[in-house]
This record gives structure tokens, sequence and C-alpha cells, in this order.
């Protein structure tokens, strides 16, 4: 049996590729849009992708079903309790799928685990068809390792986070931890996602360790399980209900081969204020060296797809600025969310137009410390999140997290000075430039962030 692991540190997303190596018969599960790297491995393992199996509809991101499948003539299968509006195999609970020879080669067997999602299922992994246990379990959002996925995403389906925890303490009790210790364990999702509150860093574990550390998996009562779980959920990053939308729906095939049209800096401004996303995704001491005015800096080193979504509006068009190798990539990692429209880009650097070029304005601890004392009409904005702010921040931050900031706007005056800080500086250099292209005038960011500051009040 071949199990290839598929780790998207940028989204902390695990995709898996699961073969019988006799049969050269392959399924890929929850893969991302640019399917390459998997074409790539089964050509490379001598396997045929005929199976492209989703554990449930994402909230996170866009998965690449659609692209696999166009590529590979392979079957798009998924819960029978799928939401959704686009064809597929129906999956029901118990059913096994053969990749190898009838009751002797490698099985996948489906199991209903809901609670991250009424659909949510984890794939068992048997080496033999007739083995008494499985050999692994992929197991999606419902568990990870030092963790469970959330129960609240669907709230608004009709269905109370209370309610989805109840079905998960019991898929967890009733499908998973009656298990042998010894199955390896493939999460959905890894340390950094917001599809849970706790994740470890490690991509795989056996069920043993996670039944030793995993505080969901402890002995408790299914009341007591649903307090624990739901306790502290931080709102969801705001572009999680538009990749519901579109995994519901369907997306069109990506094409990461398509040219984009090479724009002169001129135009990009103009329909930047014309209501296009002018996304500079150059580093933040690029960016603050100089930029067009109207740009938002969210920088390729970091976790860019999940901000970069944050801080674009549904339909709106979006504008590349940056190297030619760093707009193909960040065009990639925008599909990946769901963000296909990239209508265009600027080559950095731009020459002959110094009237549109900007340079943000960013404060010393310092001079922030001196500011925050002598204008009492500073807007002070932490846009780290919940956990982070309960921690410390600035004297009167008020906790606008960067991936909801632009839904959360109406709660700033545009007309009075705003300060914005995070943890190093990446989060609040992009939170002060969507203010600025919003029509802010006067917007500051903390250079080093809360613990440059830390260290200057301590000194």
């Amino acid at each position: 049996m071949i199990v290839e692991q598929f780790y998207l540190g940028c989204l902390s997303q695990a995709s898996y590729l699961v073969a019988d190596e006799a049969s050269g018969r392959a399924a890929v599960v929850d893969p991302r849009r640019d399917v390459q790297e998997y074409l790539d491995a089964a050509r490379r393992l001598g396997l045929r992708i005929e199976l492209v199996l989703l554990t449930h509809v994402h909230a996170d991101f866009v998965p690449g079903h659609t692209e696999l499948a166009e590529r590979t003539g392979a079957t798009v299968a998924m819960s029978e309790l799928a939401p959704v509006e686009f064809g597929f195999r129906h999956l029901r609970d118990g059913e096994v799928l053969e990749l190898g020879a009838p009751g002797t080669g490698v099985s996948i067997q489906v199991l209903a685990t809901p609670g991250h999602t009424p659909e949510s299922l984890t794939f068992a992994l048997r080496e033999h068809a007739a083995d008494p246990a499985p050999t692994a379990i992929l197991t999606g959002d419902t568990l990870f390792l030092g963790d469970v996925g959330r129960p609240d995403l669907l709230g608004a389906a009709g269905r109370t986070s209370e309610q989805m925890a109840r079905d998960l303490y019991r898929s967890l009790r009733e499908k998973i931890l009656p298990l042998p210790d010894e199955v390896s364990v493939y999460p959905g999702h890894g340390a950094g996602s917001a599809c849970g509150k706790a994740l470890a860093a490690e991509t795989v574990s056996t069920l043993g360790a996670q039944r030793a550390t995993n505080y969901a998996l402890a002995p408790m009562t299914e009341d007591e399980f649903v307090a624990v779980v739901t306790e502290g959920l931080a709102a969801p990053p705001s572009y999680f209900a538009q990749d519901v939308a579109i995994n519901r729906a369907g997306h069109t095939s990506f094409d990461p081969s398509a040219e984009l049209p090479w724009l002169a800096a001129p135009e990009a401004v103009a329909r930047q204020r014309a209501g296009a996303l002018l996304l500079d995704v150059r580093d933040n001491e690029a960016f603050a060296e100089g930029h067009l005015r109207g740009a938002v800096n969210v920088a390729l080193p970091g976790r860019f797809a999940e901000y970069a979504a944050a801080v674009h509006q549904a339909g709106q068009a979006v504008l590349l600025v940056g190297s030619s190798p760093e707009v193909q990539e960040a065009r990639m990692r925008l599909a990946r969310v769901g963000v296909d429209e990239v209508a265009g880009a600027v080559i950095w650097p731009v020459t002959g137009h110094s009237e549109l070029v900007s340079v943000p304005q960013r404060l010393t601890p310092e001079q922030a410390l001196r500011r925050i004392a002598s204008e009492p009409g500073l807007q002070v904005v932490d846009v780290r999140g919940p956990g982070e702010h309960a921690d410390g921040a600035l004297p009167g931050a008020v906790n606008l997290p960067l991936t909801r900031l632009g839904e959360l706007l109406g709660r700033l005056d545009p007309s009075r000075p705003v300060l914005t800080h995070c943890a190093g500086g990446y989060r609040s250099l992009a939170a002060a430039s969507l203010l600025r292209s919003r029509g802010f005038t006067d917007v500051a960011d903390l250079l080093g962030g809360w613990g440059a500051w830390r260290e200057h009040v301590r000194a």
C-alpha cells in the first residue's frame, strides 16, 4: 500500500495519494487546485488516479477535484449527504472502495463521522481488504493531532455548534476510538489552521498517541465534551463563507499556465480607484521602501493566501504587484482559496511614475508611545487573533483581527488617526495598507509589533 502525504505549509493543509501497488490504481484525497504534484507522483510510481475523494465541504480552501478529474478522468466522490450542486459519486457509511484485487488488495472503508460538518467522512485504509483493522485513517477535519475539528463553522446552516459538537462526540467515540492504538492518523490540517483551536505541529501520528495526549479524546461525558470543544472559539476568517459557497456550487477548472495581462502603473492605480484590489505581494521591507498608491501589502513570505483572501471582497477584481515569479506564485496561491478574479499585474520596479509611489508611515515603539500619550483621538488597533490579544496589547487597543478586518471597518472612524499593531509587523502593515486603500488618510503601523513594544517598555 502506498500512502503519500502532500503538506502545504502556507495553508496548513494536507492531501493524500493512496494506491495499491499491484494494480496501480490510486485515489487522491482532498487535493489542492495545483494538481501537477499528484500527476507527477502518479507517473513516478506507475499509478492511475481513478478516484478523487473529498472528506467534506471545505471552508478554508477550494480543493482541486475539478482540475484532477479533468486531467485524469477520475471520479469525484464524497458523502451522500454533501450539500453540493455538482455531480459526484455518493458514498455511504460503511462502504468499501477496493483499489486492489477483490478481497486481497488495498481498500478504503468509508466512515461517516459528522461533527465538523454533517457530511464529514473519515477514510479507513486497509492493506488487505480482509484485514480486521485498518492500517491508517485519513481523518479530514474530524480528528486533528492534538485537537478536533471546529463544530461551529456551519452554524448558519441551521445547526448549532452544540448540536454539531454532540455529533462529533459520538463520531469519535463510536467510529474512531474503538480502533487499535497502532493505527496511523493522517489529518487534514496541521498547526496554524483556523479549522481547529490548538493543532499540533506534527502531520502524522498514531491513534494511541492521540488517545494519550489529545484533550478531546480524554474520558469525559458528552456534556463535558461539548463544553470543552466549543469554549474559546474565535470567529472564523471572513473568507470562509465565500469558500463554502464556491465549494457547494462547484468551480471551473483553474489553468495556472494562462497568461496575465501586464499593466502600466497609471492604469493599475486608476482601476484601484474604481474598485479593484491592488495587491502588492512583495516582502514588507520592499513595500515600505515604496509602493503604488492604494496598494494593499500581503507579502508572499507568510500565510499569504488566507490574509489575501481576507482583504479581498467577493467578486472584486485583483491586480497583482511584484516580480514576474512573485506574481505567478501569488496567482496560484490565491486560486487555492477561491480567488480567481486576478485580472492583471504590474511588474515591479515601476519607473517614470514617481507621483504614483507612496511610502507607509511606520512608527518605532518610542514614537508610538509618544503618539499614544499625546493624541487622545488616536485609534489603536490590534490585528492579531483574540488569543494573542488577550495575552497583552498596546494601551487602549481594540482587537480587530486581520482575517476579519474588511467586515469590521465600520467600527473605526476614517476621520481619526489609526495605529495598527500585530506580533511582529507582517499583519499590521497589511492592515494599515488596507485602511489606506479604503479611504483612511492618517494610518501608521508599529515596527516590530508587540514584541518590540514589550522590549521597549521593559527597557
